[in-house]
């Protein structure tokens, strides 16, 4: 059988098609790979563990002459995920009926699920289609994990006043360490660079079928149309935006629609905003489950999205991406040499 040529063929396949397989399991067979063991273990609890070996071996590629590349990069995903978010956000609460809701969507939830991006989806989607500093530029964008972005958005709205302790440094830190660690090892050895090189891509089906395995189609009806239409929005607005203005900049622009996601985390943004401000108490609940249907749309809506970008992009920009990735390992392992 030719599973690999085929997957090959799918834009994304590696990524796309586990992702769906896991969600499919989860949603329907919930305990079926929920066996304990190794089983567990790897179809189940991997993906925090994958995605951070993955960032190792990623960080591994980077030269120190290139760092500036991947912070330049991850600086400009992080402004355009937020200004997008926040834009939409506030035009929602202008225009919101007396009920405090915009056709039906709670505006918190719609910054909430705008300004928080899915890693996890970001790293499966440049691990196919981007370069080194690509992936290291993820580092920075664990900064809107959580609910600080939407409360920066709000505080800006007036809607209330800063609140001290939702954003953990600890948190930024835990996730740049192994791209750190990556780095140093790479840059200390050409010949680790070129043998961690070797495992990322292996890596890329094996924590996107744990990522699916942590969606539930369910949430989809839980969250009612709004919380779809939040989702569709997340990957159209922030995606699509993401993508102009990678290729104005001139980088890859598939790059730059990887964050037209929602994560998980952002769950639990609206339950922290009201624990800190009892104003948002009366929309807390509908706004959680709104950004719970955002999630699932994003992560099954995404993958599909970048599909057409890709089809609709000129192919020689992305293998040029690809080619000036490759260069730089060939020059690594000719200085090793």
């Amino acid at each position: 059988m030719k599973i690999k040529a085929t997957l090959d063929r799918i834009p994304g396949g590696m990524m796309v098609v586990p992702l769906l397989l896991g969600a499919t399991i989860n949603t329907f067979l919930p305990g079926l790979l929920r066996i304990g063991n190794f089983t567990q273990a790897l179809f189940v609890d991997s993906a925090g563990a994958l995605i951070a070996l993955f960032l190792l071996c990623a960080g591994a590629q980077i030269s120190l002459t290139n760092v500036g590349s991947a912070a330049a990069k991850g600086a400009t995903l992080l402004a355009v995920k937020w200004l997008v978010g926040a834009a939409v956000g506030l035009l929602a609460y202008v225009l919101a009926g007396t009920d405090g809701l915009f056709l039906g969507m709670v505006p918190l939830a719609i910054i909430a699920a705008m300004t928080n991006s899915n890693g996890g989806l970001y790293v499966a989607i440049v691990g196919q289609y981007g370069k080194a500093d690509d992936k290291a530029a993820y580092s920075l964008l664990a900064l809107n994990d959580g609910p600080f972005l939407t409360m920066v958005a709000l505080t800006i709205f007036g809607a209330m006043g800063f609140v001290n302790g939702l954003f953990s440094i600890v948190s930024f830190v835990s996730v740049l360490l192994p791209i750190v660690v990556g780095i140093v090892l790479g840059n200390l050895d050409p010949d680790l660079r070129n043998w961690f090189a070797r495992g990322s891509d292996m890596l890329i089906p094996f924590f996107a079928f744990a990522l699916g395995m942590g969606i539930d189609f369910g949430a989809i009806i839980a969250g009612g149309l709004a919380g779809i239409a939040i989702g569709v929005m997340t990957t159209l607005f922030t995606g699509t935006v993401g993508y102009l203005v990678f290729r104005a900049i001139g980088w890859n622009p598939i790059v730059g629609s990887a964050e037209g996601s929602t994560a998980g985390n952002a769950v639990a943004t609206p339950m922290a905003i009201a624990a800190a401000n009892p104003v948002f108490q009366s929309v807390a609940q509908l706004a959680t489950v709104q950004v719970a249907a955002s999630t699932v749309t994003t992560a099954i809506l995404l993958p599909l999205y970048v599909s057409f970008l890709v089809s609709r992009t000129d192919a020689r920009r992305i293998e040029t991406a690809r080619d000036d990735e490759a260069l730089d390992a060939a020059e690594a392992g000719t200085q090793a040499r």
